[in-house]
């Protein structure tokens, strides 16, 4: 299931596909980008499927893959990353069948959503986005995720900023920083 944003619009428009994290659905990003958004890019903002979580107690809830507890050495689960992956990669491909350049999509999240990179995407440009006060996902998993990017992109295109203050949230500071990178990475074409 999708929240695609937009009206439909000529093929050569650019997409931001945009991930949720745990527990949440992309109708609230959908909003968050309605306020920020540029009118020649389509934002699609998909719902990941809900399944048991053990990080909260095997409660069933929106997810895009499996989480066992918040730690830099915890058991990942790789099956579900990588159908997280597949699904990504999909709605990628839909976007390529319908006439998108691979390099006019924006691959983004928030959480859970935002843990999408290999080593084959070297060269892309990468904004990642952490708040100072994060109670949930501390500044230091922030930082620890910004070495492992420099090792597997450019480290010269690897954008890390912090928001004084901001928790395990958003905030309107952040949101125009997404802006900017994204309308600098896809301008409209005349």
């Amino acid at each position: 299931m999708c929240c695609d944003m937009s009206a439909p619009m000529p093929a050569v428009v650019p997409v931001v596909i945009f991930l949720h994290g745990l527990g949440d659905t992309g109708h609230g990003w959908a909003e968050a980008f309605a306020g920020i958004k540029s009118s020649h890019i389509k934002y699609i903002c998909p719902h990941a499927p809900d399944m048991p979580v053990t990080l909260n107690m095997n409660m069933a809830m929106p997810s895009w893959f499996g989480i066992i507890r918040l730690s830099p050495d915890s058991q990942e689960d790789e099956s579900g990353i990588k159908q997280a992956a597949e699904t990504v990669k999909a709605l990628i491909d839909q976007e390529v069948k319908n006439g998108i350049l691979s390099n006019r999509i924006i691959l983004g999240g928030f959480s859970q959503g935002g843990g999408s990179i290999n080593s084959a995407n070297r060269d892309i440009s990468v904004l990642q986005c952490h708040g100072e006060c994060d109670p949930l996902v501390p500044l230091m998993f922030g930082s620890l995720t910004v070495e492992r990017l420099n090792a597997l992109v450019n480290p010269a295109n690897v954008t890390f900023k912090i928001y004084e203050g901001m928790m395990y949230s958003s905030c309107q500071q952040e949101m125009m920083d997404v802006k900017h990178f994204t309308d600098k990475l896809l301008p409209p074409i005349d």
